[in-house]
C-alpha cells in the first residue's frame, strides 16, 4: 500500500479522483463540530444509522447483541446545527468543487451521505471497496464527495483508502459480489487493490473524492471515536432522477 498524493490540481483530481486541501477548517471551526456531535452522541439524537444496520464485517450481530447500539453514523448532517450549514456552503468549499468539477454552479446533495460519521473502537466495521455511485440515480455520474476530518485519520482507527485513478475505470458485472463490493478472491481485483493508497488526515483536513473512485476503511483499532462529517455535491444542470432516492430531498446551491 502506497502514501496518498496531496496536490489541489484540478488535473490532478481528474486524473486520480481525490485530493486533499489541508487545514481547510481551523481549530475553532473543528471544535464547534466537535461539540455539536457530542451532544448529538449523549444523548443519541436520532436519525442515525447503527453498526448492526449494515451488517459490515466487525458489526454487532443485533440491535440486542452487544454493541448493538453503537451508531455508525448521524443522519442529516445540514439540519443538526449552523456549523455544519455554514461549513457545507461555505465559499472556500465551493471555491474548490468548482475547480475541480469544472462547473460555475454547484449544489450540494441532502439525499446522500449529509452525515457525521461516527466509528466507534470496539464495534466498528469495515468497510470493503466500492464506489458510491452504486446507490445514487443521477444524470450524469459525475458527483464529489467532501469529507472533512474532525480529528487525526489514520490506518489503525479505520482511515479511508482509497485506489487512484480508478474513477476512469469500467469493470465487468462479474467483478463485484451481490452488494457491488469488489471481490478480493479474484486476481485482477486483488492487483487493483494492491495499487490502493491510504489517505491520513488532520483534524481540519478535507479529502475530495469522485463518486466513482474506489475506497475503503478499517475498523478503528484506537481507543478513540473518529469523527468525520461528509457531504457530497453536483453540479447544478447534473440533475437527480426523479422519483428515486436521490430526488428525495431539494438540493442546496453552494
Amino acid at each position: 500500500m502506497v502514501d496518498a498524493m496531496h496536490d489541489l490540481s484540478p488535473d490532478t483530481f481528474e486524473r486520480d479522483g481525490y485530493l486533499v486541501v489541508r487545514g481547510l477548517v481551523d481549530r475553532p471551526g473543528v471544535e464547534e463540530m466537535r461539540a455539536t456531535v457530542r451532544r448529538a452522541l449523549r444523548p443519541l439524537q436520532g436519525p442515525a444509522e447503527f453498526e448492526t444496520d449494515v451488517g459490515y464485517p466487525g458489526s454487532p450481530a443485533s440491535r440486542d447483541a452487544a454493541g448493538g447500539n453503537t451508531p455508525r453514523r448521524l443522519l442529516h448532517a445540514y439540519s443538526r446545527g449552523s456549523v455544519f450549514r455554514r461549513w457545507a456552503t461555505a465559499p472556500e468549499l465551493g471555491s474548490t468543487l468548482r475547480s475541480v468539477l469544472r462547473e460555475d454552479r454547484v449544489e450540494m446533495s441532502q439525499c446522500h451521505h449529509n452525515c457525521i460519521m461516527t466509528k466507534h473502537p470496539g464495534f466498528s466495521s469495515s468497510t470493503a471497496w466500492h464506489q458510491d455511485i452504486r446507490y445514487w440515480s443521477f444524470d450524469a455520474p459525475e458527483l464529489v464527495s467532501v469529507w472533512l476530518a474532525l480529528g487525526p485519520e489514520r490506518e489503525e482507527n479505520g482511515a479511508l483508502r482509497v485506489i487512484p485513478g480508478s474513477h476512469r475505470l469500467h469493470l465487468d458485472r462479474g467483478r463485484f459480489d451481490r452488494h457491488l463490493f469488489l471481490r478480493p478472491e479474484l486476481d485482477e481485483n486483488r492487483a487493483l487493490i494492491d495499487t490502493a493508497a491510504i489517505v491520513e488526515l488532520e483534524a481540519g483536513d478535507a479529502l475530495f473524492f469522485h463518486c466513482r473512485l474506489f475506497h475503503a476503511a478499517g475498523k478503528n483499532c484506537s481507543g478513540e471515536v473518529k469523527l468525520s462529517a461528509v457531504f457530497t455535491y453536483h453540479a447544478g444542470r447534473n440533475r437527480p432522477i426523479p422519483g428515486t432516492r436521490s430526488d428525495r430531498y431539494p438540493s442546496v446551491p453552494v
